[in-house]
């Protein structure tokens, strides 16, 4: 049990990462990749020190995916291997800086669902007299009852219009076809327990159920097209936190990538058949004291991505009981709490977590490492870098 009874003395706010969290959810992770390569998404993790203890922590956790061009360059120049850029990138000088890497360098696989994709990286190519190793992204969302359920990805879906991409990178001399992913968000992003939700809950897992089968048979007949055309891919990436079991046991799968679980934010809380330890926390102070029972804090408006929702909202958890107040949330310069158990003082910690695991990452230049209840080491972000990506 934590009492945070150590951060009296250090500037607040900030950022903390429970390294016995951590290394347990590395090791768990692990165990359930049934012999396939895990491949670490920096998107959730957003700290060049806390991705170096995540692969150096197993040899199943091999390579990166990350989320702009320019990120992959910044983690090339830290000394990173077989970086995946996880979502297209337009951007014509950082794409040219990577299609000019030498090949001991060429540790960049670049992202295409499309042929406009195809031909922007050929032009780059042929004017830096570079080359580049292509990913294609497939659309592994599904459709119930005319229900769009996953997100609004790639436009690609079937193995013709797969092969139609393959075969035009295969027309070039300086692009070469890696291999393909897809990710099935329906399934790896959306919980199944979330609190008072019955309903909705029991209509998530039978859907999730029946998009399992849909997702592993789409990948399986467009890879059996690739190889019958003579285009076997070498990599065949998948899944996510919240669907490893279900995407490792795949045969075509050569990898899954896993993010948020290393952290185990707040809506991982939210899954049936998964639960790792919380690791990653923010402390504020109290610095206010406006009524009884009501503290406020500053800072705290670390409020997660997506479609609005309460469930975005960071949470109180330290100490016990305290709960934000439903008209004011999470403030960007304030956040007030209530809290009637025990009377807190001016200058107290209230510990949150954030509802998603790297999006907080960005609000911090560092993070307070802590084993046992002591401050044992201190980890740059990547703002604490000097970078910022999106």
């Amino acid at each position: 049990m934590h009492t945070f009874d150590w951060l009296k003395n250090e500037h607040l706010p900030n950022l903390l990462l429970d390294l016995d969290a951590l290394d347990n959810n590395c090791s768990e992770i692990a165990k359930k990749a049934n012999g396939k390569k895990i491949r670490v998404a920096t998107k959730s993790i957003r700290s060049v020190k806390v991705l170096e203890r995540i692969l150096s922590s197993d040899p199943i956790y091999q390579g990166v995916m990350c989320f702009t061009a320019d990120e992959a360059i910044f983690l090339a120049e830290k000394g990173f291997k077989d970086i995946l850029i996880g979502y297209p990138s337009w951007d014509e000088d950082s794409l040219a800086q990577i299609s000019k890497l030498s090949d001991d360098l060429k540790v960049i696989t670049v992202m295409v669902d499309c042929l406009q994709h195809v031909e922007f990286l050929a032009q780059i190519a042929v004017k830096t007299s570079g080359t580049f190793n292509l990913c294609i992204d497939v659309d592994m969302s599904s459709t119930f009852a005319g229900f769009h359920f996953g997100v609004r990805r790639s436009p690609l879906k079937t193995a013709d219009e797969v092969l139609k991409v393959v075969e035009r990178i295969n027309q070039y001399g300086n692009l070469k076809f890696k291999g393909m992913m897809g990710y099935e968000a329906q399934i790896a992003g959306v919980g199944d327990d979330a609190p008072s939700k019955y309903i909705k809950n029991k209509l998530v897992s039978i859907m999730k159920q029946k998009s399992i089968s849909e997702v592993e048979n789409r990948r399986t007949t467009i890879i059996s097209a690739l190889k019958k055309h003579g285009f076997p891919p070498e990599l065949v990436n998948g899944g996510g936190t919240g669907s490893i079991t279900t995407t490792v046991i795949e045969n075509e799968i050569t990898e899954v990538t896993v993010g948020s679980g290393f952290y185990a934010p707040l809506l991982f809380d939210y899954y049936r058949d998964m639960q790792y330890e919380p690791a990653l926390f923010f402390a504020l102070p109290i610095v206010r004291k406006p009524g009884d029972h009501i503290y406020t804090c500053l800072g705290g408006g670390y409020v997660a991505s997506g479609a609005v929702d309460k469930d975005k909202l960071p949470m109180p958890i330290f100490p016990k009981g305290a709960k934000l107040l439903p008209m004011e949330g999470a403030g960007e310069v304030q956040t007030p709490i209530y809290y009637d158990l025990d009377e807190l003082k001016i200058g107290d910690a209230i510990i949150f977590r954030a509802a998603k695991a790297g999006e907080v990452c960005e609000r911090f230049t560092d993070i307070l490492c802590f084993t046992e209840n002591q401050i044992v080491d201190c980890y740059k972000t990547y703002r604490g870098d000097g970078v910022c990506f999106l």
